[in-house]
């Protein structure tokens, strides 16, 4: 008799196909695991030290006007003299904060230009220095080990155009 005619006969049940490569797909899932984590634990540092950056950033201005005022003091009297010691103290604390998290005030006098540490806020038309040299920083520049937190603001040399030059020569 056939299985088909008679309904109460168990049907034929194939196991199921056993995959050879079981273990490499379980390695492979667990090193996918693994690299998820890593990457997930990097880009939540990378936030958190971004935020920290950020926030920091806030206080520049505030740390830029405690050293023009106390550039300022010294030609006080004795009582502002003994206030600018003071104030003195703070901002070497607000430093120290900044050094701790890894931040440093960079020079740019006499380097050149980059537009991704500086910002031209003036260009000077001169032959004296090099195409693109700066020569006088009007607000610091703040860097961590990763990125500029703020761009200094600088004043850029410039070469005279040959035409300005002629123009010159002839008056």
């Amino acid at each position: 008799m056939n299985e088909e005619q008679n309904p109460q006969a168990e049907p034929h049940i194939t196991p199921p196909p056993v995959e050879e490569n079981w273990k490499e797909k379980y390695l492979l899932s667990i090193a996918e695991m693994e690299n998820m984590r890593k990457r997930m634990q990097k880009e939540r540092s990378d936030m958190s030290r971004f935020a920290i950056e950020s926030a920091i950033a806030d206080f520049l201005p505030a740390i830029d006007n405690f050293e023009n005022a106390l550039r300022f003091a010294g030609s006080g009297s004795a009582e502002i003299k003994n206030w600018a010691t003071g104030f003195e103290m703070i901002l070497s604390q607000f430093k120290e904060v900044l050094n701790n998290n890894g931040i440093h005030a960079f020079n740019s006098v006499g380097s050149i230009f980059n537009p991704h540490d500086h910002e031209a806020v003036e260009m000077v038309e001169t032959n004296e220095k090099p195409d693109g040299t700066i020569l006088e920083e009007f607000t610091k520049g703040y860097k961590s080990s990763l990125r500029t937190i703020r761009p200094a603001r600088v004043k850029v040399a410039k070469h005279i155009a040959r035409d300005a030059e002629e123009q010159n020569l002839n008056q």
